[in-house]
């Protein structure tokens, strides 16, 4: 059984593996670079080991410097979180050759499905319905035009080797093919060293519907239900939620089973994601898998009450599932904001810096994935992710209420954070009546956007800390060296007591 992880990754998610790793008795090591020194993961490790300098070229995506800090401290698996080497068959392949464990799908599975025009195969073959495209690598621009002719406008270019959004161009008209050809093929080569594009019908505003599944070594595979993704942002997810408001049971049922085929077709072991499109009909299309934890895998933890990392390191000691998909259902409801140190009003411009104080929510129903702590300097070679915020309750309505309330009390100061932006979203009709694909951003980007609103919302806070600040002087003053106690007199205290006499 697997006594040691090494966590192959940074902030929020290398915490999350440890915190599990913790309640499993399994002892952790951190690797960081030099920018994260005192990131909280590395002072939360049992042990921790440096990596190279601050870019991750150097430190975080070097196979090499994983491998050699795990023999350095005799770590028998490697967890990869998400990002980063998480979906690198390379580092799968390396850990085999080493015996180390890796927490994941075998490297086989992650070249079937980590490269988009190899996944469309597999999947067509599954018997899986994907969108109109072509399985094949874009050579011109002039191949380009031949494959609209066949199915239209608008498409999509995409890098195979691609996500997050990268190496993603529209076309809506022919004047647009040259430089989306052009930008992606770039983009694509710069963000994953692999220019290889492929094309494919363009759905006009679908729903993004992703369902989790779970495999192990002996050919069990169960899906673990849906969560809604289409609240995006330059196709980055920014609201996540689970049950998805449009889903219906008969749907629900489809889809799981042709993401149980899915899983099957490349023989998956351990946690993936397999994504789809669906529009307003129910006609859903595979988009990809993700062969790695979700940075939204909360909310199905909430819903279903299971610890994902927990069964991933379950599958990686080599033992059969505990659950069958009979034992799947849904409870209430959960809903993930992602926090961001990014200044909304600079068109989301990342805002590094130092944390000068933090009030992290509370109460029932209430979960907090971060990594930051007040005094921790941001470093500015990252994502600017800084956490998420993840709520649950017996109902969708109530849920919102819950996430209401908690982006309230969620305070940092030092830097920019899009809470604000969070709370806009959750007062959004659309999204209060669970009407919304991935055109929701646009749409309603004038509110969300809004000056107005987060001025209104800003000076009542400015208001607050004022006057606790005044209140605490006076509190200084009114202090009398009689007394054995030093310790300031609320004012707001002696208010009450003095109201309560009198009702007296």
């Amino acid at each position: 059984m697997i006594k040691k992880i090494l966590v192959a990754n940074r902030g929020e998610i290398a915490m999350r593996v440890m915190r599990s790793c913790k309640e499993m008795n399994i002892d952790t090591v951190a690797v960081y670079s030099e920018a994260d020194r005192t990131s909280r993961h590395v002072l939360y490790a049992d042990e921790a080991v440096c990596i190279g300098p601050a870019p991750s070229k150097d430190s975080y995506l070097v196979i090499e410097n994983i491998i050699n800090a795990a023999k350095q401290t005799g770590a028998d698996a490697i967890h990869p979180g998400y990002g980063f080497l998480s979906e690198s068959a390379g580092l799968v392949k390396r850990c085999r050759e080493e015996g180390i464990i890796f927490i994941g799908p075998s490297a086989e599975a992650m070249e079937a499905m980590g490269d988009k025009i190899t996944a469309r195969k597999t999947m067509i073959a599954a018997g899986v319905p994907v969108v109109p495209g072509i399985q094949r690598d874009l050579e011109s621009t002039e191949e380009v035009k031949k494959v609209i002719e066949e199915i239209g406008y608008p498409v999509i270019i995409k890098a195979s080797a691609g996500g997050g959004g990268k190496g993603m161009r529209v076309i809506r008209k022919e004047d647009e093919i040259e430089e989306a050809f052009t930008t992606a093929k770039s983009e694509a080569i710069s963000s994953f060293n692999n220019g290889t594009l492929y094309i494919e019908k363009y759905i006009e505003n679908p729903h993004h519907i992703e369902f989790q599944i779970l495999g192990d070594n002996f050919g069990n595979v169960i899906h673990l239900c849906e969560r809604e993704c289409s609240v995006q942002r330059r196709h980055q997810k920014i609201v996540e939620e689970s049950p998805s408001p449009m889903m219906t049971p008969a749907l629900r049922e489809e889809m799981g089973q042709k993401a149980i085929l899915a899983g099957k077709a490349v023989n998956y072991s351990g946690a993936g994601t397999i994504e789809f499109l669906v529009d307003d009909d129910g006609h859903f299309y595979f988009l990809e898998m993700n062969t790695r934890l979700q940075v939204e895998h909360p909310i199905t933890e909430e819903v279903l009450r299971i610890d994902l990392v927990k069964e991933q390191i379950n599958v990686a000691n080599n033992l059969p599932l505990r659950l069958k998909q009979s034992d799947i259902v849904q409870k209430g409801h959960a809903i993930e904001c992602r926090i961001c140190a990014e200044d909304t009003t600079n068109n989301f411009m990342p805002s590094p810096g130092v944390i000068k104080q933090l009030t992290e929510p509370l109460g029932i129903g209430c979960r907090v994935d971060n990594y930051v702590y007040e005094g921790y300097e941001i470093p500015v070679f990252y994502d600017p992710m800084i956490g998420k915020l993840i709520v649950w309750a017996t109902t969708r309505a109530y849920a919102i209420k819950r996430m209401r309330r908690v982006l309230y009390e969620y305070k940092i100061t030092g830097i920019n954070t899009n809470i604000n932006y969070l709370r806009r979203i959750m007062d959004t009709s659309d999204f209060l009546k669970g009407k919304y694909n991935t055109g929701f951003i646009e749409k309603n980007n004038d509110f969300l956007l809004s000056t107005k609103y987060e001025s209104s919302q800003s000076e009542t806070e400015d208001i607050a800390i004022i006057t606790a600040y005044m209140d605490y002087i006076l509190n200084l003053e009114e202090n009398t060296p009689k007394t054995n106690d030093n310790r300031p007199i609320s004012r707001w205290r002696e208010f009450g007591k003095r109201n309560a006499m009198l009702r007296i």
